[in-house]
């Protein structure tokens, strides 16, 4: 009989668990709180190692359709517009690991992933449902070599439903993280992300734009690059300040005048591609950014028949573009230790997690670290500028990172 798997959360890394808990062989529940899911959202990067996991889901040819391939990351000053590095991306990218660098709407790429799950008709989702509680039989009592153990958990409509593991994929504030390790608010990162989506052809030419470029200034920073095949250009402002102070709920479309005011002292192309958001007829959202101390040791991602995912496990500030990127490789994993018939439940979660803590928390640090020389200010951010215009493509590329575990993690 095939064992079920239940995923809290529909979100990026709740789809991305369902497909690879269905390549695996397993039967999946997924339940998912909002009713409809909906355009609303932004750009999102995804490295060449996330790529791979695509390709080995059999996605490739549906990512070209939907994506842009950016020929280049180019880096300026947002003080004087001065470019300061360049890294090549492109054919640069498939050539150094094996697939290309894609930049894409996030909705795109949850339709994508969506796709993927409804090839599998043992895969089955619940939207307007979430899962509020779960309780673990594993935790109450020693898993005996063959003998079976059970998770149950209870929806928002009070029903009580049985599977042999929980995939906790419910984002920022989960519930399952919370019951699991205890109450801890995420960590409030005093920086707040203006994000905007604009149709290209509604941009005079010199503001459209087929690659990737940050800006990075004193206490802010600016990213721009195409989406949806280059027909929009996403944009996103981080700037430090305050945070409102219902973080769960908060989300409004944001004041124009304070992201001017913020941009005080940028330099002029800035200014007018910020200001070409508003005359192509778009606006802006506003999200402050949380995120979480590193994972530190694999029972903060697994414990018995439960397992966090994605952010519930490792929200990370978006200075490396991997917030989706890590979710990815943590369901390509997943597929890897579900598929290993011969151990019982709580092992195979166990070796996920050994798998990929250490890789997350690394990513979370360096996240964290990037933020600091983006928004460098003074001596170190000349020193910073002299650094990318010395060794630019050098200080720019992340072998590591980018090389990681993603085609060897997934079965083709």
């Amino acid at each position: 009989m095939k064992k079920q798997v239940l995923i809290a959360g529909g979100g990026i890394g709740g789809m991305a668990a369902a497909l690879a808990a269905s390549r695996a062989g397993w039967d999946v529940r997924m339940y998912e709180r909002v009713a409809e899911f909906s355009e609303v959202g932004a750009g999102v990067q995804l490295g060449p190692n996330v790529v791979r996991c695509l390709q080995a889901w059999g996605l490739q040819k549906a990512l070209q359709q939907v994506a842009a391939f950016p020929e280049c990351l180019k880096v300026r000053c947002a003080l004087s517009g001065a470019e300061l590095g360049v890294l090549p991306l492109g054919r640069t990218a498939v050539q150094r690991y094996g697939a290309a660098y894609a930049t894409i709407h996030r909705a795109d790429l949850h339709a994508l992933l969506h796709t993927g799950v409804q090839r599998y008709a043992d895969a089955q989702l619940y939207q307007g449902l979430a899962i509020e509680s779960f309780t673990d039989a594993s935790r109450a009592a020693p898993v005996i070599p063959g003998g079976e153990t059970v998770v149950s958990v209870r929806t928002s409509q009070g029903k009580e439903i049985e599977g042999d593991a929980l995939i906790g994929a419910d984002g920022l504030w989960s519930r399952t993280r919370t019951q699991l390790l205890g109450y801890q608010a995420p960590r409030v990162t005093g920086h707040l992300a203006y994000r905007a989506l604009v149709r290209q052809s509604a941009l005079p030419k010199a503001l459209r734009t087929q690659h990737v470029t940050a800006w990075l200034g004193p206490r802010l920073h600016m990213v721009q690059y195409p989406v949806r095949r280059g027909e929009l250009q996403n944009l996103v402002v981080i700037v430090q300040g305050p945070a409102p102070q219902n973080l769960e709920t908060w989300d409004h479309d944001a004041n124009t005048r304070d992201l001017e005011f913020a941009l005080q002292g940028t330099c002029t192309a800035l200014k007018h591609a910020v200001h070409g958001v508003e005359a192509a007829g778009a606006g802006w959202r506003l999200w402050p950014l949380c995120d979480r101390p590193p994972v530190r040791s694999p029972e903060e991602m697994v414990q018995g028949l439960v397992a966090l995912l994605g952010d519930a496990a490792h929200p990370m500030r978006p200075y490396l573009a991997q917030g989706a990127g890590m979710a990815i490789e943590d369901a390509a994993q997943l597929e890897r230790a579900l598929s290993m018939h011969d151990l019982e439940v709580p092992l195979r979660l166990r070796r996920y997690a050994v798998n990929r803590w250490q890789r997350n928390a690394r990513v979370q640090a360096r996240s964290t670290r990037n933020g600091r020389i983006f928004h460098a200010t003074g001596p170190v951010r000349w020193a910073r500028n002299l650094s990318l215009k010395m060794l630019g493509e050098r200080l720019l590329d992340v072998p590591w990172l980018y090389r990681g575990d993603g085609i060897d993690s997934v079965r083709s």
